[in-house]
């Protein structure tokens, strides 16, 4: 069953999954998509023809804007800011022409892939992707694609070692990084380069 508050505003052509909860004060654009069993926090904001996936927990006052999308099983914590111009301008150079709101030339895309985390009161650009399982730090201004596995942190980010899929930072990057690690969980990684990958899956692909 979905649950919507009734503060909240849900504009025509919305879908939303089953099981999926929208807080107190959420404004939700025309043609936005979220799958089932998302939790919506209060005072957030989701711009038009957003798609979001399922069991995406989303916290207040997260500003969501056109041309985003996110994949399942993402943690988005409070006050998290996406952008997706480069160059904004409220009006045309004469200063007596209001620019429109809807997406154009430049809007830039920003994907954010299964699983990753990001951190409260970030702020994430545009053109970029957030990788699958990666983890963004609380407080970093992103303006780059974060690789799976990842945990950056700063302003800008900046990737400093691994997170496994259950969270726990399991390996610090040095350079010229190889490395075999097992979390405490069970599951284990691969690192050449930097570039991680599932112990099991590289495995699988010889």
């Amino acid at each position: 069953m979905t649950r919507i508050h009734p503060t909240a505003i849900i504009e025509d052509n919305v879908t939303l999954g089953e099981g999926t909860s929208v807080w107190d004060n959420v404004h939700i654009r025309h043609g936005a998509t979220l799958g089932e069993e998302c939790i919506v926090g209060e005072k957030t904001y989701i711009a038009y023809d957003v798609k979001i996936g399922s069991r995406v927990k989303i916290n207040a006052m997260v500003y969501i804007c056109a041309a985003v999308t996110i994949e399942d099983g993402v943690m988005i914590s409070a006050s998290t800011t996406f952008t997706n111009d480069r160059f904004p301008r409220a009006t045309m150079p004469d200063l007596k022409t209001l620019r429109g709101s809807e997406p154009d030339e430049h809007t830039l895309p920003t994907h954010v892939r299964e699983g990753a985390t990001i951190g409260a009161g970030c702020v994430i650009g545009n053109d970029l992707e957030i990788g699958r399982w990666a983890m963004i730090g609380m407080g970093s201004v992103v303006t780059r694609s974060i690789p799976d596995f990842h945990l950056a942190l700063g302003s800008p980010a900046r990737s400093i070692g691994v997170v496994c899929k259950c969270g726990n930072l399991v390996h610090k990057f040095a350079d010229g990084d190889t490395a075999n690690i097992a979390c405490e969980c069970g599951l284990r990684y691969e690192v050449v380069d930097r570039v991680v990958t599932e112990a099991d899956a590289a495995a699988a692909a010889f």
